[in-house]
């Protein structure tokens, strides 16, 4: 998925400098809310993973994070719809992501992206990033699986909301 993300990240960086940015945030939350839409319908990825469509879903999302780095709607659709166990989930999820992240920030300098601005936001908001990566670590044993998949479904469900240009005037 990590490979297929390599191709994908360069071209969302490229959209992210040539388009209109607010139509790349509408793309992105209406596709995300698709994706949860098929999640929350019920709808299971049967099939055995391949090395075809992992490496699709990861430029999928690929394309995602390099224009907004909003990878995890693919991602978590394709894991959370497999019968994979939940710790291999969550597993896969935080390994794609550890690369992705690589990926879009060697990305991100070459083409100018990542900036002092950038940077300082990225540092002021590091420590809550962090302090959720802990304490979602720390509860991830106490949850069921089917409880894991829920609190999954509503973190991408607030995703989703908090990014709806139409509520920038009163969110932000």
């Amino acid at each position: 998925m990590a490979f297929g993300a390599l191709f994908g990240i360069p071209l969302g960086a490229l959209a992210l400098l040539r388009l209109d940015p607010l139509v790349i945030r509408w793309t992105i939350v209406t596709l995300a809310a698709l994706m949860l839409a098929l999640l929350l319908s019920g709808w299971r990825y049967r099939g055995k993973p391949n090395t075809p469509l992992t490496f699709g879903v990861g430029a999928f999302a690929g394309v995602f994070s390099g224009a907004a780095q909003v990878g995890g709607p693919p991602v978590v659709a394709y894991w959370l719809g497999s019968t994979m166990p939940a710790a291999n989930t969550r597993a896969s999820i935080i390994l794609y992501f550890s690369a992705s992240t690589a990926i879009a920030v060697a990305t991100y300098f070459a083409g100018g992206i990542l900036n002092a601005s950038v940077l300082g936001l990225a540092l002021l908001m590091g420590p809550v990033y962090g302090l959720g990566l802990f304490i979602g670590a720390r509860l991830f044993g106490v949850a069921d699986e089917s409880f894991f998949r829920r609190i999954c479904y509503v973190l991408i469900a607030v995703a989703i909301v908090v990014s709806l240009p139409a509520l920038d005037g009163v969110i932000r």
